[in-house]
C-alpha cells in the first residue's frame, strides 16, 4: 500500500466517530495526555501539524531534572514536584533514560559553600526520590572528574545527580504507548479552526499537509496542547483574548565527546545573564546550552542566532583547557519555551514560571501551556482531571505514575526487521543505527519524512549535520521503496532536506 492510500485510510478512521478528547498538539504534553487519557480507558484523537516533537519537545538540554535554579528562585513546589516526576520517568522509561553525575566547578571557598548548600538543601528535598548523594569535592577530586578542566583559581567542585534523557525518541515512544492503549494519533494533521454548536466547542476543520485536503473530526473535549502555538486556538475561540505565551528561545550546540572526556557533566551556576550552563555527554557526543533569548513570534523551525553560538561558545570555553571555536561544532540547534506571561512585562524571560498553565475557557476548550519536560506527565494528569470534569465524563482514576513506557528495542516487529536484509547493518560507521531503525520508523512510527527518520526517529541530524548530508539520498531511496514515493516525490524530500541540514551547521 502506498503512502497516499494509507493516508486516505488514516483519515477515515479520524473521522469515523465523535471522540471523548482531541488532542491538539504533538508534543510532549499533547502526547502524555493521549497516553494518560487512553490508559484511563476514554477514546483519544490526537493531531499535529508536523511531526511529533517536531518543535520544543526534541530540542531540549536532554535533562530530566528537578531545577536546581528553580530552587534558587525559590519555587519550591516547581523543584519537589519535578524530583517526584524525575523518579517516576526513570523508572517508566528506563530505556531512555540514565542517571548522570554532575559536577560544579567552584573557584572560591565561598562559592563551595554557597553552591554546596544549595546542592545539599535539592539532594536533601529529593527526599524518597534520591538517585545519588550530593558531595563536596577536592581540587585533585575535580580533576578528576572534569580532567578537561581550566584549574587556574579553582578551589574544587561539588558532585550532584540528576537525569538525562533522549527527548524525541521518549516521544516517539509515548505516540505507540498511546496506540497501544487505544488512542489514535495523526501527524501532519494541522488544526485550522474549531467547529462550535451553541457556542460550544464539539470539533476542529484540519488540513491534511501531505494530501493537501481538509477533514472534520467531532470529539467532547478539545484540549490545546500546541506549545508555543496555543494562541492561534485561544484567540480564534476569544476573539479579545491576550496572549498566553511568551516565546523565549534557547540554544545547543553539539560537539565531539574528545572535547569533554569522562563521564561527568559539567553545570556552570551562573552566566553573564544569570542562567545556567550544562556541559552533558549525549550519545557519545556533547551537548552545551543553553540561552534564553525573547522572541517576538514562534516559528515551526528557530534558527539559532549568531550572538546565542558566541555567547555559548564564549562561557564553555572559559571553563576550558582548550577553548571550543565554530570550526568544532557538529550541529547546532534551537528550540522556543512556551512561557506563559507575566503580569510583570519587560522582564526577562528568565525569570518567567516554569510552572504549567491550565486554562478552561466558557466554550469548553481546555488550554494547557508551560511547564517543563520532565514534569509532563504531572501535566498530562492535570489537563485530563479538567477533561473528565468538563465532558462529565465521572471519576477515572489515573494510572500513568506505574505505567511502562513503550520500548521498540522490545518489540517482535523490530526484531523481524533486524534479521531481514541489511537490517542489523549500521547507516554509518560512527554511530549506532542501524537500518532496522528506519525500517521500523516508516512502518510503525509514523515517520513520513526524511527528517522525520533523521531528525527524531535517530538523532543524527541533531548529532552530525555533515553525516546527516551524506545519509540523505540512501534514507530517501529506503522510504521510496516502504512508502511507494514518486520520483517527483522523492526528489522533493531531498531538497528539503538538505535545505534543512544547511540550518544546522555554522556557516
Amino acid at each position: 500500500m502506498n503512502w497516499i492510500d494509507i493516508r486516505k485510510e488514516q483519515i477515515k478512521k479520524a473521522t469515523s466517530t465523535e471522540y471523548d478528547l482531541l488532542v491538539v498538539g504533538g508534543g510532549a504534553t499533547g502526547l502524555g495526555i493521549a497516553v494518560d487519557a487512553a490508559s484511563r480507558g476514554l477514546q483519544v484523537l490526537l493531531l499535529e501539524s508536523n511531526d511529533y516533537a517536531k518543535g520544543t519537545s526534541s530540542r531540549s538540554t536532554k535533562l530530566v531534572h528537578g531545577g536546581v535554579r528553580y530552587l534558587a528562585q525559590g519555587n519550591i513546589k516547581l523543584v519537589r514536584e519535578a524530583l517526584k516526576e524525575r523518579s517516576i520517568l526513570l523508572k517508566n522509561a528506563p530505556h531512555v533514560t540514565k542517571i548522570q553525575s554532575f559536577v560544579v566547578p567552584v573557584y572560591s571557598l565561598w562559592q563551595k559553600f554557597f553552591y554546596g548548600t544549595g546542592l545539599k538543601i535539592y539532594d536533601l528535598m529529593s527526599g524518597q526520590w534520591r538517585i545519588g548523594v550530593t558531595k563536596l569535592l577536592s581540587y585533585n577530586e575535580t580533576i578528576d572528574a572534569l580532567p578537561w578542566i581550566n584549574t587556574k583559581g579553582l578551589v574544587g567542585g561539588i558532585q550532584y545527580f540528576d537525569g538525562q534523557f533522549d527527548d524525541s525518541r521518549l516521544c516517539i515512544d509515548l505516540m505507540k504507548t498511546a496506540e497501544l492503549h487505544g488512542a489514535f494519533l495523526l501527524n501532519y494533521a494541522r488544526v485550522e479552526k474549531l467547529i462550535k454548536k451553541n457556542q460550544k466547542v464539539v470539533g476542529v476543520e484540519v488540513y491534511d499537509v501531505q494530501l493537501k485536503q481538509t477533514f472534520s473530526c467531532l470529539a467532547k473535549v478539545v484540549v490545546n496542547a500546541a506549545g508555543v502555538f496555543v494562541d492561534h486556538l485561544l484567540q480564534q475561540d476569544t476573539v479579545d483574548q491576550a496572549p498566553m505565551v511568551a516565546p523565549s528561545q534557547g540554544i545547543h550546540i553539539v560537539v565531539d565527546k574528545k572535547y569533554f572526556p569522562g563521564i561527568h557533566a559539567l553545570m556552570i551556576p551562573k552566566t553573564d545573564d544569570g542562567r545556567v550552563l550544562f556541559v552533558v555527554p549525549w550519545l557519545d557526543k556533547a551537548v552545551i546550552g543553553t540561552t534564553d533569548t525573547p522572541v517576538q513570534s514562534a516559528q515551526a523551525e528557530p534558527i539559532a542566532f549568531q550572538q546565542e553560538i558566541d555567547f555559548v561558545l564564549q562561557h564553555v570555553s572559559r571553563y576550558s583547557k582548550s577553548p571550543i571555536g565554530k570550526a568544532d561544532v557538529l550541529s547546532v540547534f534551537a528550540g522556543l519555551r512556551p512561557l506563559v506571561k507575566s503580569s510583570n512585562a519587560g522582564g526577562p524571560t528568565s525569570l518567567l514560571s516554569r510552572d504549567h498553565t491550565i486554562m478552561v475557557n466558557p466554550s469548553g476548550l481546555i488550554t494547557i501551556t508551560g511547564g517543563k519536560w520532565t514534569t509532563y506527565r504531572k501535566m498530562a494528569k492535570d489537563a485530563v482531571e479538567n477533561v473528565l470534569f468538563v465532558a462529565k465524563l465521572g471519576k477515572k482514576p489515573c494510572v500513568t505514575e506505574d505505567l511502562a513506557i513503550h520500548n521498540k528495542y522490545q518489540d517482535q516487529a523490530y526484531h523481524l526487521l533486524l534479521e531481514s536484509d541489511n537490517g542489523s547493518q549500521k547507516l554509518h560507521e560512527d554511530y549506532p543505527y542501524l537500518w532496522a531503525d528506519v525500517a521500523y520508523a516508516v512502518l510503525y512510527e509514523q515517520a513520513r519524512t526524511i527528517e522525520d527518520v533523521l531528525a527524531r526517529r535517530t538523532r543524527f541530524l541533531f548529532l552530525d549535520a555533515v553525516v546527516t548530508n551524506q545519509l540523505i539520498e540512501p534514507v530517501a531511496k529506503k522510504m521510496q521503496l516502504l512508502l511507494e514515493w514518486s520520483e517527483e516525490k522523492l526528489e522533493e524530500e531531498i531538497n528539503h532536506m538538505k535545505e534543512l541540514v544547511s540550518c544546522y551547521s555554522i556557516q
